[in-house]
């Protein structure tokens, strides 16, 4: 399944204000609210103090096809985890595609190009949480990591399995392994520039960010077939109809 996780969020970030609980009331999928918060805020400070300008100066310095080479470069050495994953959960039609995506655009496209999706083969993005929860695992509560931001108990250690799937991982010089690590972080960041100034505008960004990601996550795991009636999140989480703003 095709994620668009930049769009998907901006989209997200844009659901009102009133996600946030009412004050005194918990949201059942946050009882460490009180510490996922402190932690928000340091990821919050560390974002603005070095995060957002490196950021912003990736943007302006670098131009836009090398920035897009250089992170094409790093999603497709980390594109044997969705394969890994594809398999995992069965997805076997999936598995071809994504196999044949990433010869075709390790071969033509030099791992700087992306002629496999001009060639109707769209990028998936599958990792081990996705697989587990899709394997019925809970996803226990919800966590804000630090410097790494939201997850929750059954992703956060499903990074570590991902790790042994990511061709960046047994690159034997360690600053090309950390450099794409950095590139990588830098074009994300980039891309989501644009979508600071609808946070800083939120009542509690940080009640905003976890209905998103929560949203997001739940989408991402179901492959899209959210039914607002089966949904685990709370009633005030759910994202408003099409209609409104």
């Amino acid at each position: 399944m095709y994620l668009p996780r930049i769009a998907l969020l901006a989209t997200l970030l844009m659901l009102p204000a009133c996600a946030a609980l009412p004050p005194g009331q918990r949201d059942a999928h946050d009882p460490f609210e009180r510490v996922n918060r402190s932690m928000y805020r340091f990821n919050v400070a560390a974002d603005r103090a070095v995060f957002r300008p490196t950021a912003q100066l990736w943007r302006a310095a670098v131009p836009e096809p090398v920035r897009s080479g250089l992170d094409n470069f790093a999603v497709n050495l980390s594109y044997p985890t969705t394969i890994v994953n594809d398999l995992f959960q069965g997805k076997f039609t999936d598995g071809g595609r994504d196999l044949s995506r990433l010869l075709v655009n390790s071969v033509f496209g030099l791992g700087f190009f992306d002629p496999a999706t001009a060639a109707g083969l769209e990028r998936h993005q599958e990792d081990f949480g996705q697989t587990l929860g899709k394997w019925g695992v809970h996803s226990g509560p919800y966590l804000m990591l630090p410097l790494f931001g939201p997850s929750n108990l059954r992703d956060a250690p499903a990074k570590l399995v991902d790790n042994f799937t990511d061709a960046r991982t047994y690159l034997s010089d360690p600053y090309a392994r950390w450099g794409l690590w950095v590139v990588n972080k830098a074009q994300l960041r980039a891309k989501l520039l644009d979508s600071d100034a609808l946070l800083e505008r939120a009542y509690d960004p940080y009640a905003l960010v976890r209905s998103a990601w929560l949203q997001h996550r739940e989408y991402a795991v179901r492959d899209g077939n959210v039914d607002a009636s089966e949904s685990d999140l709370p009633a005030d989480e759910e994202a408003p109809p099409p209609d409104q703003p």
